[in-house]
Formats: C-alpha cells, structure tokens, sequence
C-alpha cells in the first residue's frame, strides 16, 4: 500500500518557490498539515500578509488543468464569492509557479474556523452553494480547454473499487479475520450502490442539464464566522456535472453525526441541519420535484463513493479503519433507505 507519511517542503525548494513572490520581509513559515498528505503546504507570516503556499500533487499538476481551475476562481472572485484569493507572481503576473514537474500556488490565509455543526451554518453552506451554481451555470462553454466530466453517480470506478476491497482488507490492520463477513459486507454496499443508481436514473438524472460543479462540497473545504461562510477552498475537483450532484453530498456531509470511532455514530442523520442546507439552497434556487426525488439515492451513491477510493488505496478513510468505516456506511444507508421519503419532503426552514 501506499505511504501514508505527509510530503512536506525541502527548504531549498521553498526558498525558490517564494523567490517568485512579492511579499516583503519573510516572519515566519510554519508547516501547514491539512488537506492531501501528497500536496504540502506552509503558513506564511511576511511584511505584506499572511499567507499559504501549496504544492499541488502530480496528480493534479497539469498547466491546463490548473489555468481552468484559476478561471473558475477569477470568475467567481469577480462575482463576490467568498474564497481564499491567488496571489500572482512579480514576475509574469501568473497565478502558480511551475518549476520542472512542480506546480506551486500562493493563497492569501484566511483565518477562519471549522464548521460548528450548528444549523445556522449549514443553512448557509447551503446558500452559497446556491451562489456558486447560479455564478458558474454558464461558464463551462466560456473555456477552451476541456472541462472534466464525472462524478460518483452511476461509476463503475465505484463498482471496481467495491469489488477490490476484500484483497485490500485482507492485508490491513482493520481487518478482523472474517472473511465472509467482509465479502457479505461488500455485497451489500455493491448492491445498495446499483440500486440507488437506478433509482436516481428513474428519476430523469440524466435529463437534467449540467453545468461546472464545486464537486467536493463538505465541512472540511467550507471557513466559517459568526455562522457564516468565510471562504470556500479547494476548487481541485471541478468539473462538468448536474447540481445535484453537489447537492445531494451537501446535504449528505453537513447533516453527518460523526466523531470518534465509526463504531458509535448513530445510523440516522441530523434532520434540522439537512432541511437548514436545503433551505439555504432554495432560498436562492429552488429544486425540482424529480430533483428532490433523486436526492435521498445521490445521498446513499455520495456515501459509499466518499469511502471506497481511500480505502481501496490504503485500507483506511484518514484515521479511520477501514473495516469499521464500511460498517458504518452499511447501517447509515439503511436508515437512509428507510427515511427516503422523510429526505425526499423534508420542509426547509
């Protein structure tokens, strides 16, 4: 399996990273450990700001890539929307250095908190949800380069995924030695994922029209303040989707009870923050009736697409054992698929 150690920053590297930057006398530059443990990141303390360097991983390093994701920023910059803004360079007043294979880019630091759980923000996670998809819902035929299409609804990545993890498991700590278990456990997951699919195509999914999409909406990339949204990170995963993808993930992500081991999360989900985002959402853009049909399916596909790449590649979600993560996937998509139609006419509030 693969490493599971951060990258961080040689300091020759980080030396002429920076060298590209105006930003006056360097205070200080601390190591940064979030988000992918394949793209290191600093804070950065300097004369003109504070800051945040991020090498992208070489998955996502190239140029072509990274200029459509710095146009969706700019684009959304122009319209107000609260992100982290791109410093560009002194020198060719680009957004990201590119050094041999490496791509850097420089972020002003926003200094906001993690999401409190509380409704009041999931309301507005919602809402500004709602601005990007109105900001973007024409922007896809604006760029020259191809738009990434793709999502978790209908993948047989998923599928591949699913069935691949019974080799993974069975090298892993989290494994306890029962293999029919694991393999009743997977075919659960593997026929629950084929229905919701279905389902949700029996809703007219594919009729609805698409547009680029955030695609990785959850609490870990949102910044709050006084129960608002400060800044919305990582933009690495747009694409050219439906909006209910975003939705149904959303909706799915900011109602999660999670915290310690999966073990003890409860199988049902906060029902007051589900319908705040939902009402956020509408109160800017409203669903359809097939939309809101849909949903509770895209719910239970965004579910156990969320754990099987992690898993599949290092027999974990983060510092969760994998084993015990699909466990709570299982009982989590039951309840879900008892109270589909609770999701479904959930009233916004």
């Amino acid at each position: 399996m693969p490493s599971k150690e951060r990258v961080v920053f040689d300091p020759a590297e980080l030396a002429v990273a920076l060298s590209h930057y105006d930003l006056g006398v360097i205070e200080s530059i601390t190591d940064f450990p979030r988000g992918s443990r394949r793209s290191p990141k600093v804070g950065i303390v300097a004369e003109k700001g504070k800051f945040l360097l991020k090498r992208r991983s070489a998955l996502r390093a190239k140029p072509d890539r990274v200029r459509l994701i710095h146009g969706v920023q700019a684009t959304l910059v122009d319209a107000g929307f609260p992100l982290a803004r791109l410093i560009v360079t002194r020198d060719t007043k680009e957004t990201f250095v590119q050094i041999r294979e490496r791509v850097y880019e420089l972020f002003e630091f926003v200094a906001g908190h993690a999401f409190g759980h509380t409704p009041g923000e999931a309301r507005d996670a919602g809402l500004v949800l709602a601005r990007f998809h109105k900001i973007t819902a024409d922007l896809a035929a604006t760029f020259t380069v191809p738009v990434p299409h793709g999502d978790y609804h209908d993948a047989a990545a998923i599928r591949t995924g699913l069935c691949a993890i019974g080799s993974t498991l069975s090298s892993h700590d989290s494994f306890t030695g029962d293999d029919a278990e694991l393999a009743t456990l997977t075919q659960f997951l593997l026929e629950h994922y084929d229905r919701s699919a279905s389902a949700t195509n029996d809703f007219g999914f594919s009729d609805r029209p698409g547009r680029i999409i955030h695609s990785d909406w959850h609490p870990g990339n949102v910044l709050f303040r006084k129960q608002k949204v400060l800044a919305v990170v990582d933009y690495d995963s747009v694409r050219y989707a439906r909006r209910m993808i975003d939705i149904a993930n959303g909706v799915l992500q900011f109602s999660m009870i999670a915290g310690g081991d999966p073990a003890t999360w409860p199988e049902h989900l906060d029902e007051e923050r589900l319908r705040s985002f939902l009402a956020g959402y509408e109160s800017l853009q409203p669903l359809a009736v097939d939309e809101r049909a849909c949903m509770p399916h895209l719910m239970a596909e965004a579910l156990i697409a969320e754990c099987v790449p992690p898993i599949t590649e290092t027999g974990s979600v983060g510092q969760w054992a994998g084993f015990r993560v699909l466990q709570m996937v299982r009982r989590k998509l039951t309840w879900l698929e008892a109270n589909a139609d609770r999701v479904v006419k959930a009233q916004t509030v």
